[in-house]
């Protein structure tokens, strides 16, 4: 499959994404600059973390302007894949295609450390090499992943089984302790009501090889891959 990753002025993960599904997993990728108005040929788009624009006003809320993202949303409309990790959670938010907002973490602090994740969700195109109530272990490195949604949102996301991803402990117990940055449902990552949008905000794109202390998120991208 192809695959786009977007660059925004202040991305860091880009070449990340980029390697990981080059010379890991030996797909067909490209990266597309934040000027770019097109997204022909592309079956899947990525939207790296790091701090686009400087994450003046806020995480995203620029990015969601650039022209590129014009394309994303008509691309994610189409039923095209896009999966955003951390910076691009906060940028799909922006846009309006994952409901809810990010806050800055509850403690105020920028956090970059290992978490575990419970799949709460296995049946997206993102989820379908896991299981239900499998662990996953992946850093994250933010300051502003505090998820929040309002009653009716957060009610909508449950109804829907939109909530791919909760904080936990090693053991998968979703407790207070375990969220790292007080988002609300501990939640770490939903999708979009059609399944083919997925913000998450811990870094599936740094696990990926042993020699980086783990594989965990390439199920997250074989997922995808292997769809069928």
């Amino acid at each position: 499959m192809k695959w786009a990753v977007i660059v925004f002025p202040g991305s860091n993960c880009d070449h990340d994404c980029y390697y990981i599904l080059k010379d890991v997993l030996g797909q067909d990728v490209c990266y597309k600059w934040h000027k770019d108005t097109s997204l022909s040929g592309i079956d899947c788009v990525v939207l790296p973390g790091g701090f686009s624009y400087g994450d003046y006003l806020r995480c995203g809320a620029i990015a969601r302007f650039s022209p590129i993202m014009n394309e994303v949303i008509k691309f994610a409309n189409n039923g095209g894949r896009v999966i955003g990790i951390c910076n691009g959670f906060q940028i799909l938010l922006e846009a309006g295609l994952l409901p809810g907002a990010m806050l800055r973490n509850e403690s105020l602090r920028f956090i970059c450390r290992n978490v575990y994740l419970r799949i709460e969700n296995s049946k997206t195109v993102f989820t379908k090499g896991t299981q239900t109530g499998q662990i996953l272990r992946m850093p994250i490195a933010h300051a502003e992943g505090n998820y929040f949604a309002d009653n009716d949102t957060l009610n909508k996301l449950h109804e829907n089984n939109q909530i791919v991803f909760r904080y936990c402990t090693p053991e998968g117990v979703v407790v207070p302790d375990a969220n790292p940055n007080g988002a609300i449902d501990s939640i770490a990552g939903i999708c979009n009501e059609n399944g083919n949008v997925l913000g998450i905000m811990p870094h599936p794109e740094r696990v990926t090889e042993q020699i980086l202390g783990g594989v965990d998120g390439r199920l997250i991208f074989e997922s995808i891959i292997n769809r069928q």
